[in-house]
Parts: structure tokens; C-alpha cells; sequence
């Protein structure tokens, strides 16, 4: 009687068994998902380094404008180190050195003009200029166009966008022979550039950007 009961009980465990291992194997994937891969730490910090920032191909360098606010710190140089706004003549005046011309140069030209200049009173001088505050700019689009006038300069612009708004070229506009009147933070010298539209708009030519206060003269 003994040995029926375990034979019974031997054949419900073997045919429960196959049921139980397709449960459990239904229940587990395949394949395990990858992992995503883990962000690089950054050799100085440690921390992760964060996806470099996309750049305009061709852009400018900034250039420091007019009305911009700059902070310009000289190490361990307390009464050296100024929060000041540059002027609308494009100077600006630093203790010991006076007046400066900020207006056209980009930050590290500026930087490395002031440093030079406290050589005389400073012994190695590490100075750093930022741009804290960007002042409203304009461009100037005159002649053969429908709106002529200033044209509010945001972020990178080209010479085609600032023609779009200033409305198009008139009937007679003369589109191959356009000037960019640049001043380069020098006003008394005048660089003149010219541009074809009809080169500009081929899929294989180069943007051409504007910078604060040049002035677009379509004949």
C-alpha cells in the first residue's frame, strides 16, 4: 500500500513539474535590455561632463558693444577689480590705466589689453573680463529694400536674415553688388565687404554674419 501511495505521488510531481518550469521561464526575458552607457566623469571635477554646447559654423566672435555691462576682476586686487557699463563713445575707465577701448574688441582682446596696461603697476596681473549684461544692438540695412532702416541685431545674424527683415530687395535692387560697411570698434577706418546674393543663396556658399553697427547698403 505504501510503495502504491509513492508511485501515484511520484507521477503527479512529474507531470506538474513541466507546467511550473513554463511558468517560470515565461516570467524572465530573453534578453536583458542594455544598460545605458554612464556619462564620462570630467578629469578636473569628477562629476559628469555635460554635452558640449552646439556652435554656429562661421559665426563671429562676440564682439563687446556699446551699453554692455562688464565685470573685470584683477586677482588679489580688490580696488582694481570693477563692475562698470561701457559708454556710448565705446571707452571705458579702469583705476591707474583711465580710459580703454572696449566697444568692438571681443572679452579676451580686452583682457589681454588691461593686462598689459597694469604691467606698469602690477607685478604678473591675472585679470579676467566677462560680459555680465548684453546691451539691445542694431544693424542698418539702407538703400533698394523695402523697409529701410536699423535692424535689431539678435544672437547670430546673417546678411540674408536682416535683408528678409527688412522686407526684400525693390524692382531694381542691384542684388550682386551689395556692401557691409564694418567699423570694427575703429571709427575712423571703414572695412568694406562685398557680397553677392546670388552666391549667398547656393546650397554650397558661406553665411556671411553681421556684427553690431554695420550698416548694409544695397545700390
Amino acid at each position: 500500500m505504501t510503495r502504491r501511495r509513492l508511485l501515484i505521488a511520484a507521477a503527479v510531481l512529474a507531470s506538474i513539474a513541466p507546467t511550473a518550469r513554463a511558468q517560470t521561464s515565461s516570467t524572465v526575458p530573453a534578453t536583458l535590455p542594455a544598460a545605458a552607457p554612464a556619462a564620462r566623469p570630467s578629469p578636473s571635477t569628477g562629476r559628469a561632463a555635460a554635452p558640449a554646447e552646439a556652435r554656429v559654423p562661421g559665426a563671429p566672435e562676440y564682439r563687446i558693444g556699446r551699453g554692455d555691462k562688464l565685470r573685470i576682476d584683477v586677482y588679489k586686487e580688490a580696488d582694481l577689480s570693477n563692475q562698470l557699463q561701457v559708454r556710448p563713445d565705446g571707452r571705458i575707465t579702469l583705476p591707474l590705466i583711465g580710459d580703454l577701448q572696449a566697444a568692438g574688441q571681443t572679452p579676451m582682446q580686452l583682457q589681454q589689453h588691461v593686462t598689459e596696461q597694469l604691467k606698469a603697476y602690477v607685478a604678473n596681473p591675472v585679470v579676467t573680463v566677462m560680459v555680465t549684461d548684453v546691451a539691445d544692438r542694431v544693424v542698418y540695412v539702407l538703400g533698394e529694400v523695402a523697409q529701410p532702416g536699423a535692424v535689431p541685431l539678435k544672437g547670430t545674424m546673417t546678411v540674408l536674415q536682416a535683408l528678409a527683415v527688412a522686407g526684400g530687395f525693390k524692382e531694381f535692387a542691384n542684388s550682386r553688388n551689395i556692401r557691409i560697411l564694418r567699423r570694427n570698434g575703429n571709427p575712423e577706418k571703414i572695412e568694406t565687404i562685398y557680397f553677392n546674393y546670388k552666391d549667398a543663396i547656393k546650397d554650397d556658399s558661406q553665411a556671411v554674419y553681421l556684427v553690431e553697427g554695420d550698416t548694409v547698403v544695397v545700390p
